[in-house]
């Protein structure tokens, strides 16, 4: 066994920072949701159109998380980390500021830029700080893995008091106070390592997030093109040919971004399913259960922000508390397996909302079912995809993971919009074909959950019991939320 290297003496406090990095990401992504209807008055978003305002931020940052991962690598992890910071801060000023949609987007995707920057870097910092002392390391991983569920909490409630009682361009000023301070404190505590020498694979980074956006696009417009139009399914064609050209450029770099053996690592693409199907499911869920709460149900923006409290609030404790003990008696493939046809299930029951329904009848039950298969399926499916590489790849596995559930996250929310939209989502003055075109994204993301489930019953193999606690550990790991 070696012998653990000197601790850094601040080694504590970079984690809070390293905590918060993970807590502002995820916040970020969920705290525009009970602003969304503000934003689309003010902004003049259409209702299908609207949901760009979340997919420009994912879509940069799903797409440049394997890019941020490899710069992180090349010059230093702690300059990368302060770099993601700055942009973060400038896009969220940009999306504050904004008074017309290109301006808005384009925030919003300056925002998804710097929190690729930031993921990786941050990742690859607590590593370097305590990836040398076990016993540190799982309490380090409890806290970083903590601050997912938090910041999708706090994103929700603090979205709700904000444009409640200050205005929506407030959701993305937050933001700029807290960068300012991480910056002039990151100096001071965070670990420095030496450059390296290697080549960046802009090309490859273009490439993927280019044909990410294209499918995307070429999704949400469907409704209005037609799904049978010579335009959608060009444009779709376009977008799997530059994914197709990302693959070929990483067969023939010889740096590449994402080194393409590593996916015969066993069960490193199913867990990777796992997370995208889960996120595919769970994002539209989220988003759709935003505009009932206020669309439908006539509820403000604080009240909205508050109903979602008790969803999240459960997802934090049940992943902190509950679920490494289960993945430790059961293994992780029975939990992922279960956990996302809970999740499956709690869509269904969510998908029989009424037009003249109540919160207490027709969503807290339903969203607790749906928080339950959630907790149960996400850190055993993420823990699982950190093991299965080799540790040398740790960080390239960390990166894969994330991407994954981020282009889950953007793929699954544009389906789920068309699909919304062609059941009657577009018609803001009709409570009833809004609620129609609502409880058909619920069953959409149903069945992306149980095609999940379904997925990993297949093509997961067991933890042997043995290593059952080596999987609880691993449970604690970090990831987007």
């Amino acid at each position: 066994m070696s012998t653990p290297t000197a601790a850094h003496p601040r080694r504590w406090t970079a984690l809070a920072l390293i905590a918060l990095a993970q807590f502002m990401v995820i916040m970020d992504t969920s705290i525009i949701g009970v602003a969304l209807p503000k934003m689309q008055g003010d902004l003049g978003f259409s209702q299908e159109n609207l949901s760009w305002v979340f997919n420009a931020y994912v879509v940069a940052f799903g797409g440049l998380l394997l890019l941020g991962g490899r710069l992180s690598d090349l010059f230093g992890a702690k300059r990368l980390f302060t770099v993601g910071w700055i942009v973060l801060a400038l896009g969220s000023l940009a999306a504050g500021l904004a008074g017309q949609v290109w301006v808005e987007l384009s925030g919003r995707a300056l925002q998804g830029i710097g929190a690729a920057l930031i993921a990786p870097s941050a990742l690859t910092l607590l590593m370097m700080l305590f990836g040398s002392r076990p016993a540190e390391l799982t309490k380090a991983f409890a806290l970083y893995g903590a601050a997912a569920p938090a910041g999708g909490t706090a994103g929700v409630f603090l979205g709700g008091v904000i444009t409640q009682y200050a205005s929506w361009p407030w959701v993305f000023y937050i933001n700029i106070p807290i960068a300012l301070a991480v910056l002039a404190i990151t100096p001071a505590v965070m670990p420095a390592a030496p450059a390296r020498r290697g080549s960046v694979d802009l090309t490859g980074a273009v490439t993927v997030t280019a044909g990410l956006a294209t499918d995307v696009y070429a999704i949400v417009r469907a409704p209005e093109t037609g799904w049978g139009s010579a335009q959608t399914w060009l444009v779709l064609l376009a977008g799997v040919a530059l994914i197709a050209a990302f693959i070929a450029i990483q067969f023939k770099r010889q740096e590449p971004l994402m080194r393409l053996a590593i996916w015969r690592a066993p069960n490193l693409a199913g867990a990777n399913i796992a997370q995208l199907l889960m996120a595919a499911a769970w994002i539209p869920m989220w988003f759709f259960l935003n505009l009932y709460l206020q669309q439908v149900l006539g509820l403000g923006a604080f009240a909205s922000g508050s109903a979602l409290l008790p969803m999240t609030v459960a997802i934090m404790i049940m992943m902190i508390v509950l679920a490494p003990r289960l993945i430790a008696r059961f293994g992780p493939k029975p939990l992922i397996v279960a956990g996302l046809f809970t999740l499956a299930a709690g869509m269904v029951w969510l998908s029989f909302a009424r037009a003249d329904g109540t919160f207490w009848v027709d969503v807290l039950p339903a969203s607790l079912l749906a928080a339950v298969g959630m907790s149960l399926a996400f850190i055993p499916s993420l823990g699982t995809a950190l093991s299965s590489a080799r540790p040398e790849e740790g960080g390239l596995a960390a990166g894969i993971v994330n991407t994954s559930y981020q282009v889950g996250s953007a793929l699954g929310l544009a389906a789920m919009t068309a699909l919304a939209a062609s059941h009657g989502a577009r018609q803001l003055d009709n409570p009833t074909a809004l609620t129609n075109g609502f409880s058909a994204a619920f069953l959409g993301a149903a069945a992306l959950a149980a095609a999940g489930a379904l997925a990993s019953l297949l093509t997961l193999r067991s933890a042997p019991a043995a290593s059952a606690s080596q999987s609880s550990e691993q449970a604690e790991t970090p990831a987007t939320a």
